[in-house]
């Protein structure tokens, strides 16, 4: 995997990024319930000087991760897609699996905020869980 493409459902937002994922992780907060309608979210780690749009504006929303610190949720403003999420200070942005042209080719990795997971979630057997942030 050395060129990943992505977009968004109606085509509006496309992008790309260079080299391999970091990690991929399943998160259950209720943050990522709320961006992805119930379930947890599904995301690939990738440095952000990998990461670039080609095609398209998307929106953005900004919000109070868990850290304290601000977390911006990027979206198509035209379908609604949910693209990445770019943390306040971070040098990586957590790019949301679905989104990626071949989701097939990742896999999670690890289990983040599994306190806040709803009974009905599925989890992964076998990957490291974490009822919060590692570390935090």
């Amino acid at each position: 995997m050395s060129n990943i493409q992505g977009g968004c459902l109606c085509g509006a937002v496309r992008y790309e990024i260079e080299g391999a994922p970091m990690g991929v992780g399943v998160c259950y907060c209720r943050d990522c319930q709320y961006a992805t309608g119930g379930a947890q979210n599904y995301v690939a780690l990738f440095p952000r000087t990998a990461f670039r749009i080609t095609k398209g504006e998307p929106r953005r929303f900004t919000s109070k991760a868990d850290s304290g610190k601000n977390i911006t949720r990027v979206f198509c403003a035209d379908c609604g897609t949910p693209l990445y999420s770019d943390p306040a200070d971070g040098p990586m942005l957590p790019v949301k699996v679905g989104g990626l042209d071949d989701p097939a080719a990742v896999t999670p990795g690890l289990a983040l905020y599994t306190a806040s997971a709803q009974p009905w979630h599925l989890r992964h057997e076998g990957i490291p869980s974490f009822e919060k942030m590692p570390g935090g």
